[in-house]
């Protein structure tokens, strides 16, 4: 068996339809959060009868695979270690794409084309595997649930899959599939911030309810709400530089029961986006600040959460620069773009890139034929992901991780 670019996205052509069956069998039952255990039973049926060693989560569904390189140097232990990372789980969105492996559990749906990476990800198992004598290392599959809010990388990385080779990886790559924005089977990426922060400001005004007629006898905590939520929005204007955003949206801001109570709380729930971890830093301190004073100063009292959820996803310079080569490698110069600028979702793959160099790509999987600027994008449940990429996604999968293996240990640079 060739390590060769072309035979290997020729060998993963050829596994097209057992690629795009598994993934309509992901898609026909998606499962939410960190138990996904019918998702699990398929990632093990696509593994069964491959020579990895692997591993179950003890808190989640998770699935590790270590593949032992049977051409690896273990002196001293320096063989290299890759590791490639699909997410499993679904969202709790009620299909209406049409397509014919509709999901068939209600209200869940694969709206985010998680099942395309956890197919490309298997595809990519048989892939190199069938090449396990010539690899240059070992690689680590990561098939994550959680990744829709439940941090199922954090659990994962608690649960050893830094370590499962027996070192730490020396690169770390994710694909993610978009169903909008890029022409079909375009790959997309950029070295540093590729996506912000995710944290939440949640506030309870607490103030002196009454009768709406006599406000100056209470002490009215939705007055004090709506100058809150004006006034964050001034002080990121203000004291935040335009040029490394911050954004702050509520999206919760509830009080009362009727029109003529004045009531006792206002609640607020926001979500803050940064793309630095200064800027992190410094909202995790200004915006509770704002929100204490103000409260202060209309004589109530403000309860402050500031939830540290996602870290800013940021990719190695190097490791994305290789990415960009084994993409023309193996497909062509045409289908990698670099990204003007960062995109404005959140990853807790940033944890896998806090700890180990690597980067991540996003690849268009947008229907042939239709126009991409206006196709449904990721979480609509019009969304729909395109089988025909799936293929290359596999075949990029295990090109990354032999090229990576080739280049040695230790961090990856220009020269090298």
């Amino acid at each position: 068996m060739t390590l060769s670019p072309a035979a290997l996205l020729e060998d993963a052509r050829s596994m097209a339809g057992d690629i795009a069956d598994l993934r309509h069998r992901l898609h026909r039952e998606p499962e939410l959060g960190l138990q996904l255990p019918r998702t699990q039973e398929k990632v093990l049926q696509a593994l069964d009868g491959l020579p990895y060693e692997i591993t179950l989560g003890s808190d989640t569904t998770s699935v590790t695979a270590v593949l032992r390189g049977g051409a690896a140097s273990r002196e001293r232990g320096v063989t290299p270690v890759v590791l490639l990372r699909g997410d499993m789980d679904a969202l709790p969105v009620q299909e209406a794409t049409g397509v014919p492996y509709t999901s068939t559990i209600d209200g869940v749906m694969h709206a985010c084309g998680h099942d395309l990476h956890t197919s490309m990800l298997a595809g990519a198992a048989t892939l190199l595997a069938e090449r396990r004598a010539e690899l240059q290392g070992d690689v680590v599959l990561m098939f994550q649930p959680g990744e829709e809010g439940h941090d199922g990388a954090g659990f994962m990385i608690r649960e050893g899959v830094l370590d499962a080779a027996g070192r730490a990886p020396d690169a770390a790559y994710g694909l993610h599939v978009v169903s909008s924005l890029l022409p079909t089977g375009v790959f997309a990426s950029r070295g540093g911030p590729l996506m912000s922060a995710s944290d939440g400001l949640m506030v309870t005004v607490r103030g002196a309810g009454g009768h709406g007629s006599s406000p100056h006898s209470a002490k009215d905590p939705v007055t004090v709400a709506a100058e809150i939520v004006t006034q964050l929005q001034v002080m990121i204007t203000r004291q935040f530089d335009m040029f490394d955003p911050v954004v702050l949206s509520v999206g919760v801001l509830h009080a009362g029961t009727q029109r003529n109570i004045i009531p006792e709380t206002a609640r607020i729930e926001a979500t803050v986006r940064t793309y630095s971890t200064a800027n992190r830093n410094r909202m995790t301190e200004a915006a509770p600040r704002l929100v204490r004073h103000l409260a202060a100063a209309h004589g109530l009292e403000a309860d402050i959460e500031y939830i540290h959820e996602y870290p800013v996803t940021i990719t190695d310079h190097d490791e994305t620069a290789h990415a960009e080569a084994q993409v023309a490698e193996l497909l062509g110069a045409g289908r990698y773009v670099t990204m003007p600028q960062p995109m404005s979702g959140s990853e807790d793959f940033s944890r896998i890139l806090e700890a180990v160099p690597g980067t991540f790509l996003f690849l268009s999987a947008v229907t042939p034929g239709v126009e991409p600027g206006t196709s449904p994008f990721n979480h609509s449940p019009y969304a729909v992901f395109d089988d025909s990429i799936l293929a290359d996604g596999a075949a990029l999968y295990a090109q990354l991780a032999i090229s990576r293996m080739a280049a040695g240990t230790g961090p990856l640079t220009a020269a090298r």
